[in-house]
């Protein structure tokens, strides 16, 4: 059973979908967790239709949301990647759980996919609802920014061109709208783009594998210097203490999901904490296939079981 709902954040609403167990009665407590959809994504992909269904199935009740400024959600201006926002994003929804009656407060988890579980761990970090952190091909965007085309400067080389179409934007120029991804496998190959997570990333989000309205592959390319000065993972050990499970697969491509679920784990202060390799799975197999999923939500779901 699916319900589309929505709550604030500031002065916009969030567009997310609950989703319940099978045998769901309104008169008991359930745990739930919040969904995070990966950078570019939306709820109805991966966080909400692979995740969120399967977890309630599991007898959670799911709530998978669209960022701000991002698909169905509110806030302006549109296609924003802000991380202070997606993060308090994610404090709204808690808000917005503990105001259902069926809901155990006091049992609350976090899931994130790609960057949103880059994201949820930085969540959890400060929102102490989250009782349990599941993170499934976590990326620290902030690190992928820095690095961008791993030439030496090239971080400050886009914050020097970001100042620029800023300024331009300030005299009335129109802002700039870019894609996180080539459109197609043609223009990637033309780019002279090959590694596995590109190739990928346009088989899952460009082809009916996977697209969405939702996810039109559009970035305010002024909203990347925020991106480029954070660090999901940044006093993950001093504040990251919930229970964790990190899921990653073992053929890393250049999202470096692999090395940042390592980086996390090491750094997480977290006394019960846990990383899985699924082997032979690409960072975007984790998003819908059912193999890899599947042996995913094996660890996933009695994780939240024993910690919600």
């Amino acid at each position: 059973m699916e319900q589309k709902v929505k709550f604030k954040n500031r002065s916009w609403e969030v567009a997310a979908i609950l989703q319940f167990p099978q045998d769901f009665d309104e008169k008991k407590k359930y745990a739930a967790i919040v969904c995070a959809h990966p950078i570019s994504s939306c709820k109805e992909q991966t966080s909400g239709h692979i995740y969120g269904k399967q977890l309630a199935e599991a007898g959670f009740v799911t709530l998978a949301f669209d960022a701000s400024y991002q698909g169905e959600s509110g806030g302006e201006p549109r296609y924003l990647e802000d991380p202070a926002m997606r993060v308090e994003d994610f404090r709204c929804a808690a808000d917005y759980l503990t105001t259902l009656d069926y809901i155990d407060e006091n049992r609350i988890g976090v899931l994130g996919i790609c960057g949103g579980g880059g994201y949820a761990a930085n969540a959890a970090m400060t929102e102490r609802r989250f009782k349990a952190v599941g993170t499934v091909v976590a990326a620290n965007y902030g690190r992928i920014m820095r690095e961008g085309d791993y030439t030496a400067g090239a971080a400050i080389k886009t914050l020097e061109t970001i100042a620029q179409q800023r300024t331009a934007q300030a005299r009335g120029a129109e802002a700039l709208i870019i894609g996180y991804i080539p459109n197609s496998q043609e223009e990637r190959a033309a780019a002279g783009m090959n590694d596995i997570d590109i190739i990928e990333a346009i088989d899952y989000y460009k082809t009916p594998r996977g697209q969405s309205p939702n996810s039109p592959n559009r970035l305010r390319f002024d909203s990347l210097d925020k991106v480029i000065a954070f660090d999901a993972f940044h006093l993950a050990e001093y504040l990251l203490t919930q229970p964790l499970m990190i899921i990653v697969g073992d053929r890393p491509g250049a999202f470096g999901s692999y090395r940042d679920g390592y980086e996390l784990f090491n750094k997480a202060a977290s006394q019960d904490k846990h990383i899985h390799v699924v082997q032979g799975a690409s960072h975007y197999d984790l998003y819908d296939q059912p193999k890899a999923t599947g042996e995913a939500l094996e660890q996933l779901i009695p994780f939240f079981r024993k910690h919600l």
